[in-house]
């Protein structure tokens, strides 16, 4: 496939604003970029596509999402609103979970890789629940992300709270479909190991889990997002939230720790040596009333910190734009979290995080070898619009 008549934005360590250039599609990876009239010499026989002259880019890339949650959209909660995030969690998605069935795991994944597609969300690392439907809950997510053409990588939920053979379940669950997408080398498709948070996980069950983690993988767990897994991790272990999860052996590379809200300068230290990963939900975290993630001394002690959506939309660029706000309203000071550090955490370090499931090509650039998953953009800027400007234009811009 020849896609010509494009405006280019490369993204990459060196990123490039390219007009009236093409890309050659071979397989599923970038295999030429070129100048209009040098790849349709090159390749005249290639199936065409006409950008019509608007922006090209690679996908956007999700850290931390939930499919399952698509049916809490309008739903109302009986009685009266939930006044804090443990109860948000009691009266709605611990309600809302155990009512899925196979048929509603399935809609609710398809429903939301639609809105992937449509706001140009193209990779995705999801944490599913489904407390009543688990063996196979992941063959089920990953049979309408295959038929999606988006990537993906899935996780199930381990918790306590629906009781030891639930727990037990969940554990068997994420072995099953790690092993499953090892094996069968999908090059859309992977699998982590995923945990609730520290509230919901006895010590026992900790040490179970890690005993349990297939070779090769990590885990993908809610940390420190509010803070009664603080006061619960203190109550259950005398230690802090990040503390807690470093001794049972549940940080490191491969592993995520969503939100990692309330934390403190021992706990960031940790995450930086542990090389754990970070991603921050600035619209969840709002709506949830939890508080706003240190980023920026996180980044400066190395933290590795991506972008997710915590299942609120696949919107990426609606994130970018509530980080860049939320950090400047918090500390009143509109020098906070600059233009490019969000593209920091939307590009570059989502693209590394994505890549430990998908190491095969690079994700989030358009350089020849590189996976193309590409998006249009029908983008009209009325000011300049260049490689400098352009996390500015994506903030104010872009929708």
């Amino acid at each position: 496939m020849l896609i010509h008549n494009a405006n280019l934005i490369t993204w990459g360590s060196e990123n490039q604003i390219l007009h009236g250039y093409s890309i050659y599609i071979k397989g599923d990876k970038i295999a030429d970029i070129a100048p209009d009239p040098e790849l349709a010499a090159r390749y005249p026989n290639a199936t065409r596509v006409d950008a019509r002259g608007q922006y090209v880019m690679p996908g956007n890339i999700c850290g931390h999402t939930h499919f399952y949650g698509a049916f809490s959209r309008g739903m109302g909660i009986p009685g009266e609103a939930p006044k804090d995030f443990p109860q948000i969690l009691d009266k709605l998605w611990w309600k809302l979970d155990k009512a899925l069935n196979v048929d509603d795991v399935r809609s609710s994944a398809l429903v939301c890789l639609v809105d992937a597609i449509k706001h140009g969300t193209t990779t995705l690392i999801d944490h599913h629940a489904s407390p009543n439907f688990i063996d196979g809950s992941l063959d089920v997510v990953a049979d309408a992300v295959d038929k999606s053409g988006v990537r993906a990588s899935l996780c199930y939920e381990v918790s306590d709270r629906d009781g030891e053979d639930v727990m037990r379940a969940g554990v068997r669950e994420n072995i099953r479909f790690f092993e499953r997408t090892q094996a069968e080398g999908h090059a859309r498709l992977a699998g982590s190991f995923g945990l609730h948070a520290s509230l919901t996980l006895s010590e026992s069950t900790l040490e179970f889990c890690r005993e349990s983690l297939p070779s090769g993988s990590g885990f993908h767990i809610h940390a420190a997002e509010g803070l009664a897994d603080q006061d619960d991790s203190l109550a259950k272990s005398g230690l802090r939230v990040i503390d807690r999860l470093e001794k049972h052996g549940i940080l490191g590379p491969k592993s995520i720790a969503a939100h990692a809200i309330h934390v403190d300068a021992r706990e960031i230290q940790i995450l930086a040596d542990t090389g754990t990963w970070v991603t921050h939900q600035p619209r969840s975290n709002m709506n949830n009333g939890v508080g706003v993630a240190p980023v920026e001394s996180m980044l400066r002690a190395g933290v590795k910190v991506g972008l997710g959506n915590d299942g609120f939309s696949n919107t990426m660029w609606d994130e970018w734009k509530a980080a860049y706000l939320l950090h400047k309203s918090e500390h009143g000071d509109p020098r906070r979290m600059g233009g490019y550090t969000v593209k920091e955490l939307a590009i570059e370090n989502n693209a590394a995080l994505a890549k430990i499931f998908f190491p095969d090509a690079p994700l989030a650039e358009l350089s020849v070898g590189a996976f193309a998953d590409l998006i249009f953009v029908d983008y009209h800027p009325f000011t300049d619009l260049n490689a400098g400007n352009l996390p500015w234009h994506i903030l104010f811009g872009f929708n």
